[in-house]
């Protein structure tokens, strides 16, 4: 018998996307700064983060799965987090119009009965479009959910006509939770998704 999961996100992106698993789950808040470290890369941040949140419920749920994520965007030499307000959105939009930005989406998963840790980083390459002001403010009247989105596009969503191209060896870890791996990594722990 498999252990009930958890996951360390109040994320309704990341908490759909697991619903769509099938998988029965309970979504905590996990309480950690996610304050990036100077120095840390972008993939780095991510991974300590989503590290960082499973464990910060681990001596809550002693006898469960936590499942933790983090993603983190790189464009121009600096890291990008959620905007979560619609005016840095739109500075955010205007300053990554025609870039080719990096998505890390970290997730990791602690079986708190035996203390196994697993954990991976999946790598996303999005190609902007040139956007125009209007263009970014018509896109953010349409999609409010944008604000908690890394770099402010919600690519499951209206997002998507703000890209070109994106490269992926998974494409739901764009949304935020690498659910190819994660599939995996269920299995392993016992969880039979499919």
């Amino acid at each position: 018998m498999s252990l009930p999961i958890i996951l360390a996100s109040t994320s309704v992106f990341r908490q759909q996307q697991l619903r769509t698993l099938g998988v029965d789950f309970v979504a905590a808040k996990p309480v950690f700064d996610e304050t990036p470290l100077a120095g840390e890369s972008a993939a780095d941040t991510a991974l300590r983060l989503a590290v960082g949140k499973t464990q910060s419920l681990a001596v809550h749920y002693p006898q469960h799965l936590i499942i933790g994520a983090d993603q983190v965007a790189w464009c121009n030499n600096k890291q990008l987090g959620k905007p979560m307000s619609v005016e840095k959105a739109a500075a955010m939009l205007g300053e990554l119009s025609g870039q080719r930005i990096e998505f890390y989406s970290a997730v990791c998963v602690l079986n708190t009965a035996s203390g196994c840790v697993k954990h991976h980083v999946d790598t996303t390459v999005v190609q902007m479009r040139e956007l125009s002001d209007a263009q970014i403010r018509r896109y953010l009247a349409r999609e409010p959910d944008a604000i908690y989105c890394a770099g402010a596009a919600k690519s499951e969503g209206l997002g998507a006509a703000l890209l070109q191209k994106i490269e992926s060896d998974d494409p739901n870890a764009l949304i935020g939770l690498p659910i190819f791996w994660l599939v995996s990594c269920l299995t392993e722990f016992g969880v039979e998704v499919v």
